[in-house]
């Protein structure tokens, strides 16, 4: 009877470990939250343009698949053709910051990247292919805590990638703003009328701080500019905005239009 006892004793101990086991396993999956590297191409023509294009589609984007980035992100600005400062974005997802952080030491380490990147990779001092890179470091907020890719059904080259960076006076009308979208219900807002988002995230670091990014996703210009329409007429945004807690929460709001490039990966 004693050694049966042990044995039950030892069997419920070993249950309680698995089951705490997995609570824990749950609770890290529940907590886990992608980072984003956004990657801004400052151009000045369309041949700079071009050379940083040739460069991602054959170079760049080939050696992140290689080293299991997926999902990556390219878009020109809407109004590229005739903007003065011409830009190409890269967007790469990961749920681990450091392989992000040190993402460009890997990739000088490889042989295929800078055979097939010698144009953009050798080019002479007085003829580069871009006037600077701006990088930005995120983190993806917790209502929305992974990227996702968007459900659209218009032709490729209509699509509108919307991508809005919202910066605040300082950190305490920053953080409002974040809770807006998160606690305040921002977030559903968008989800209910199928804004698309990709992504809702924290600049952890970047050349406007303290600030917040997010994407959201359309068919086409027209498709974008009503589901604004409907966005800015829907009562619960009305309701959600008149709360005195988030009153002059964005002291500036910057808004790009992009189009995905042909080699993007969504």
């Amino acid at each position: 009877m004693k050694r049966l006892a042990q044995k039950s004793m030892l069997a419920l101990s070993l249950f309680f470990i698995a089951a705490i086991s997995n609570s824990l396993k749950a609770q890290k999956e529940k907590q886990k939250k992608d980072y984003y590297l956004i990657k801004v191409y400052h151009c000045k023509s369309t041949d700079q343009v071009n050379m940083v294009n040739d460069y991602l589609e054959k170079a760049y984007l080939p050696a992140l698949h290689q080293h299991g980035f997926e999902k990556i992100g390219v878009f020109t600005k809407y109004d590229n053709d005739t903007a003065t400062d011409k830009r190409v974005y890269v967007f790469i997802p990961n749920t681990v910051v450091q392989k992000l952080l040190l993402l460009d030491d890997e990739l000088l380490k490889d042989g295929n990247l800078q055979k097939n990147g010698t144009t953009y990779l050798q080019a002479t001092y007085n003829a580069p292919p871009y006037q600077r890179i701006e990088t930005i470091v995120l983190r993806a907020f917790k209502d929305h805590p992974m990227f996702a890719l968007p459900q659209l059904t218009g032709p490729l080259t209509e699509r509108i990638y919307e991508l809005r960076s919202y910066e605040g006076s300082n950190e305490t009308f920053y953080h409002q703003k974040v809770k807006m979208f998160n606690e305040g219900g921002e977030i559903n807002i968008f989800k209910s009328l199928n804004f698309n988002a990709v992504f809702y995230a924290e600049v952890l670091s970047g050349c406007h701080m303290p600030d917040l990014m997010y994407m959201t996703t359309f068919n086409n210009i027209s498709d974008r500019n009503a589901h604004w329409k409907a966005f800015g007429d829907s009562p619960a945004w009305k309701t959600l905005s008149a709360l005195p807690e988030y009153q002059h929460t964005v002291s500036t709001a910057n808004i790009y239009l992009l189009h995905p490039t042909s080699f993007s990966d969504f």
